[in-house]
């Protein structure tokens, strides 16, 4: 009779070597699998997105006129940018433009969703129409609302005089060119905000308007006490988005005014790109490109952290 040495369970405790193998080797394939996928999309955010940011936070630590070879300053593009008062000022007209933008952009997108989700006859052609400026050129639209706020002989300022109505300068007066740029910006994003809400719309379970409307609750508590709260989720959605959006604006604001009259219409990434084509200061540009950036970040941040305590996803 032959006793075994080995103790109980030992060899159950131990993984078989051609199992571990198997497990490594079919993890290995996955990660392989999800990196083929992945790489139509990495490559090109690596080239055009994370790649321009690196070069941007290396150029933004020099001074350079793109002719000339770079100068190493360190962080004096950041002091110069952060007590220049010209800064101050185009971050200033930049939320000035979302504080006018957002409002607008929101209300009537939510107008329209509420409008276009009823039985409406001729409702999808509808929704076609008010999304047609989305997809339109930003140059064109620009162009457009320049001609139409032409305060000589623009449709708006005729239209005004019609009733008695003296029509303000628009894009050529220094207090009316930001709420120009206000207007066609807010004018060709609607459709974009009235999709986004129609969707929040649609999901919305319509047992919850009949539950209201037997507690005999009319239809302004129902918008605030259920749609409202329940098209929370899209209504971050488009925040979010307005807000970086609105940070970079730059298309309407060079076509309409070019920044002027005055700098009155300056925003951020006007400036941005005046230091470096206008200016000869690509360091700075690209400084003022990484404080921008790491200004939207902070928001969105914020934003982000702050969506608890008023986003319902129930």
């Amino acid at each position: 009779m032959t006793l075994s040495t080995a103790r109980p369970g030992l060899a159950d405790s131990s993984t078989p070597p051609k199992v571990t193998y198997r497990v490594r080797r079919g993890k290995g394939r996955y990660t392989l699998t999800v990196l083929a996928f992945l790489l139509p999309s990495a490559i090109p955010l690596t080239l055009f997105v994370l790649g321009p940011m690196v070069a941007a936070a290396w150029i933004s630590l020099q001074k350079w006129n793109l002719l000339a070879p770079m100068s190493f300053v360190g962080f004096d593009n950041y002091a110069k940018l952060l007590t220049d008062t010209t800064t101050r000022d185009v971050f200033l007209h930049t939320v000035y433009y979302i504080a006018g933008y957002l409002p607008l952009v929101y209300i009537g997108g939510l107008a329209l969703a509420l409008a276009l989700n009823a039985a409406l006859k001729g409702r999808a052609f509808l929704r076609g129409i008010y999304f047609l400026p989305v997809v339109t050129s930003w140059i064109v639209v620009a162009l457009v609302w320049r001609w139409l706020l032409n305060p000589s002989n623009g449709i708006v300022n005729s239209t005004l005089a019609v009733f008695g109505i003296d029509g303000p300068g628009w894009w050529t007066d220094p207090v009316w060119a930001m709420p120009s740029i206000i207007i066609a910006s807010a004018w060709k994003d609607l459709g974009f905000v009235m999709v986004i809400l129609l969707a929040g719309l649609q999901a919305i379970n319509p047992d919850m308007y009949e539950a209201a409307k037997i507690d005999g609750a009319g239809w302004w508590r129902r918008l605030v006490s259920v749609t409202l709260p329940l098209l929370s989720p899209s209504t971050f959605f488009v925040f979010v988005i307005s807000l970086i959006n609105g940070f970079q604006v730059f298309d309407q604001v060079y076509a309409m005014t070019g920044g002027g009259p005055n700098g009155a219409s300056e925003v951020v990434v006007q400036q941005i790109y005046d230091l470096t084509f206008r200016y000869g200061a690509a360091g700075e540009a690209s400084a003022l490109s990484w404080i921008l950036f790491i200004v939207i970040l902070a928001i969105t941040l914020i934003q982000v952290r702050g969506q608890k305590r008023w986003v319902n996803y129930e």
